[in-house]
C-alpha cells in the first residue's frame, strides 16, 4: 500500500523508453539469414507499441545472429500494412483472431533459428536482452527455459521469476520492488517464467507440443510450458542480466472479469487438473514469500569474507567464487557479506550469475544486524580468514545456534607471518605471527568443521588441534590444457598482486637478482609481471626485461605463448594459485621449496625447484634447451591439477562439511 500511493515519475529515465508518438518511417532490423534465435512478437492493434518494440531491437541488437518473426493475429488497425514496411521483419497474418497461444505456435512452426524467444509486442528491450538469455543456457547445462527480468517503465520490477503454489495460484516474485536489489540480480530456478520474454529450444518445444491449446486464447500456458520442461528433467532458469521493460496490461489490460484477462480464473482451474501430482510438491498457499523463493534449495547458506572476491585480482577469490559455484550445484541458496560493505554493480552480477545473493551496502548495513534478523534461516555459516571469523563467530553462535560453523583459514596466516618474521628478523612480526596463532587456534577449536588448502597445514594442525575437524578444500581449477608446443615459446610470467608481502618479495627479489643474471646468460629475456601493483613502487623495480602489466582480463595470451611461469616465493602458507593456474594451462613452473610445499609435485617431474637466482637461471636454461623436459612438466602439471585441485575432488569435501 505505501509503494501504491508513493509518489513516482512515471517513466524512469535511465531505461531510455523510446517513445510511443515517434512518426512511422520504414527501418530495417539487424537480422540474420543463418540465425541462432527466432523472435516471435505475437500482436494484436497496438501498432505503436508494436513499433515500439522493434525499434528497440534495432537500436540493441545482440552479439548472436537473430531474426524477428511478427504474428499479425487479425490486428482491427493498420499494423500488418504498416509492419510490412519494416525491412527484414518476417510477417505472419493469421486470417483469423488464435490468440497469444495460437499464433505463438505459429511462429514456432516458421522459425528456424535453434532458439525460440517469445516477446510481447507491449515491451522494449535493453542491451544484453539476447545475450544475457543465452548465457544463462551456455553456463547452465540443465537450462530448459530461460526468462527475462522484467520492468515497469517506471524503473520498479515487476517480476523476476514466478512461483506457483500447491494450489495452482501463482506469485510473480518481487513485484514493485526496486529492480537492482541484490535478492533479484541472482540467477536461479523459478517455478516459471514469463512468455512476455521466455527463451526456449526450438526442437525442446516442438517435442512439447508447443503451448497447450487447451489454455487459449491464452494464460497458464507459460506456467504449464514450464512444468512441461521440468518434467523432462530440465529447469527454469530466471536471468537478471537479461531485462526487457514491460508495459503489463497494454496488450491484455487488467480487468480479471472482462477481455483476455477473463480466462485466467478459468485456466487455472484447468492447470490444477493436469498438473495434480506435481502441485503436491509446491509451496502450500500462504507459504512466506521468503522461503517459497527458496523452496527448491536444500536450504541457506552464508559466507563471509574480508571483501568481495574478483578472480582476476588474487587466487583466494578464485577459489572462492568457484566454491560459490559448487554450493549452488549441490541445491544450497547462498548469500555473499564482504566485511567491508562494498560490492561493485559488475562484482553483484558477477556473483549472481551464480545464484549468490550479495548482502552490502546500501541494502544491508553489516552483519550483525543482519543475523540478529535472519540467522534463524541459516543451515550454515562460512567464515573466511582468522580476521574475519574472529569478529563474528560468536555472534553466529549466538544468533544462529542451529547453524554448521565453519572457519575457512584460507591459508595459516600465522604460519606465512612466522616465516616472514624468520627471513626479514623482525621482532614485531613475530609478535603478530603468535597473535595469529592463538586467534586461529581457537577458532579452529570452536568451529565444527575448518578449511585449510594444503596437506601439509592438515598434518600441522592434526598436531596442534587433533580434536578438531580439519578438511582439505585446496584450490580449484579449471583445466585449460596446453594451447602451444615448446617450439615458439620465449619470455617467462610471474602471476600474483603486489599487495600480497610473499609477491611483493618475490618480485623485488626478480627485479633485483633473478632477472638480472638470467639476461647475463640469456640476453633479450622478458619478464611479464601480472597483478595489481601500485604507481609508486614501479620506479624502484625499473629493471631491462622486466614488463609490468597490472592486473589483466586474461592470463590466458601469456601462460599460452610463454617458457615457464616463476613463483619465486621466500615465505608464506597455503597452496599457491599461481602454480595451480599455470598447471592448468601446461605451462611448467619454477618454484621454491616453499612455494611447492603442500601441493604434491615432485622437483624434476612435475616441477622445477630453485632456491637462489643461480638455480631458478639454471632450470630456465633447462627448459629452453630440453624439450622433452618441458613436454614432461606440461604433462604432469595438468595431471597434478586434475588429481588434486579440481571442483570434484572440492565438491566432495563440501558434501561432508553439509549434508
Amino acid at each position: 500500500m505505501k509503494q501504491e500511493f508513493q509518489s513516482r515519475p512515471e517513466l524512469d529515465e535511465t531505461l531510455a523508453l523510446l517513445p510511443l508518438d515517434e512518426p512511422f518511417a520504414p527501418f530495417a532490423l539487424p537480422v540474420s539469414e543463418q540465425p541462432l534465435v527466432s523472435v516471435v512478437i505475437p500482436v494484436h492493434g497496438e501498432l505503436a507499441h508494436t513499433l515500439a518494440c522493434l525499434r528497440s531491437l534495432t537500436h540493441h541488437g545482440a552479439r548472436a545472429p537473430f531474426e524477428v518473426i511478427v504474428v499479425d493475429d487479425a490486428s482491427p488497425d493498420a499494423s500488418a500494412a504498416t509492419l510490412a514496411q519494416v525491412d527484414g521483419l518476417r510477417l505472419l497474418r493469421n486470417a483469423a483472431n488464435l490468440g497469444f497461444i495460437g499464433s505463438c505456435n505459429a511462429g514456432a512452426e516458421a522459425a528456424r533459428g535453434e532458439f525460440l524467444l517469445f516477446l510481447n509486442n507491449d515491451t522494449q528491450v535493453t542491451p544484453g536482452w539476447l545475450d544475457g538469455l543465452l548465457r544463462c543456457f551456455a553456463e547452465r547445462a540443465d537450462c530448459g527455459i530461460a526468462g527475462s527480468r522484467l520492468v515497469y517503465p517506471d524503473g520498479r520490477l515487476q517480476e523476476a521469476g514466478g512461483l506457483v503454489f500447491a494450489d495452482g495460484g501463482g506469485w510473480t516474485t518481487g513485484r514493485f520492488e526496486p529492480r537492482d536489489v541484490p535478492l533479484f540480480r541472482c540467477r536461479r530456478e523459478v517455478d516459471y517464467v514469463s512468455g512476455a520474454s521466455l527463451l526456449i529450444r526450438r526442437e525442446l518445444f516442438r517435442r512439447i507440443g508447443g503451448f497447450d491449446t487447451r489454455y487459449a486464447p491464452a494464460y497458464y500456458e507459460d506456467v504449464d510450458l514450464a512444468f512441461a520442461v521440468r518434467r523432462l528433467g530440465l529447469r527454469v532458469y530466471y536471468e537478471p542480466t537479461s531485462t526487457v521493460i514491460h508495459c503489463e496490461g497494454i496488450s491484455a489490460g487488467t480487468n480479471l472479469d472482462r477481455g483476455m484477462k477473463r480466462h485466467q480464473q478459468p485456466n487455472q482451474a484447468k492447470f490444477v487438473g493436469k498438473w495434480t501430482a506435481e502441485l503436491a510438491g509446491q509451496p502450500p498457499a500462504g507459504t512466506p514469500l521468503a522461503r517459497a523463493i527458496r523452496w527448491r534449495r536444500r536450504g541457506r547458506v552464508l559466507v563471509v569474507d574480508a571483501m568481495t572476491p574478483e578472480p582476476s585480482r588474487d587466487s583466494g577469490s578464485l577459489r572462492l567464487c568457484a566454491i560459490l559455484r559448487l554450493l549452488d550445484e549441490q541445491g544450497w541458496s547462498t548469500a555473499f557479506l564482504p566485511d567491508d560493505g562494498r560490492a561493485s554493480p559488475a562484482e553483484i552480477d558477477a556473483l549472481g550469475a551464480l545464484g549468490c545473493e550479495v548482502l552490502c551496502r546500501p541494502w544491508v548495513a553489516g552483519l550483525p544486524r543482519w543475523l540478529r534478523e535472519h540467522g534463524g534461516e541459516l543451515h550454515a555459516v562460512i567464515l573466511c580468514r582468522h580476521t574475519v571469523a574472529g569478529q563474528y563467530a560468536g555472534l553466529v553462535r549466538r544468533h544462529a545456534p542451529q547453524a554448521r560453523l565453519l572457519f575457512d583459514t584460507v591459508d595459516l596466516h600465522f604460519l606465512r607471518e612466522q616465516r616472514a618474521a624468520e627471513l626479514t628478523g623482525n621482532a614485531a612480526l613475530a609478535r603478530q605471527a603468535q597473535a595469529s596463532r592463538r586467534s586461529e587456534l581457537a577458532l579452529i577449536a570452536a568451529s565444527d568443521v575448518s578449511f585449510v588448502v594444503s596437506a601439509r597445514e592438515q598434518a600441522l594442525l592434526r598436531q596442534l588441534r587433533p580434536a578438531a575437524r580439519v578438511e582439505l578444500l585446496s584450490n580449484i581449477h579449471e583445466v585449460h590444457g596446453c594451447r602451444q608446443p615448446h617450439a615458439g615459446r620465449r619470455d617467462l610470467v610471474f602471476i600474483g598482486g603486489y599487495g600480497h608481502p610473499p609477491n611483493s618479495d618475490a618480485i623485488g627479489w626478480i627485479a633485483g637478482e633473478i632477472l638480472p643474471r638470467l639476461r647475463a646468460a640469456l640476453p633479450g629475456i622478458r619478464l611479464h609481471v601480472l597483478g595489481d601493483l601500485p604507481d609508486a613502487v614501479r620506479p624502484g623495480l625499473a629493471t631491462p626485461g622486466l614488463e609490468l602489466h597490472g592486473r589483466v582480463a586474461e592470463l590466458e595470451p601469456w601462460l599460452a605463448s610463454c617458457l615457464a611461469s616463476l613463483a619465486p616465493l621466500r615465505f608464506g602458507a597455503g597452496v599457491k594459485g599461481k602454480i595451480n593456474m599455470a598447471m592448468s594451462y601446461g605451462l611448467p613452473v619454477i618454484a621454491t621449496t616453499i612455494a611447492v610445499e603442500g601441493m604434491q609435485l615432485d622437483d624434476g617431474v612435475d616441477v622445477l625447484v630453485a632456491d637462489d637466482a643461480a638455480g631458478f637461471v639454471d632450470a630456465v636454461l633447462r627448459l629452453q634447451h630440453d624439450e622433452t623436459l618441458w613436454r614432461r612438466l606440461s604433462v604432469h602439471g595438468l595431471g597434478n591439477v586434475r588429481r588434486h585441485f579440481s571442483a570434484a575432488a572440492a565438491a566432495t569435501v563440501l558434501h561432508r562439511a553439509l549434508d
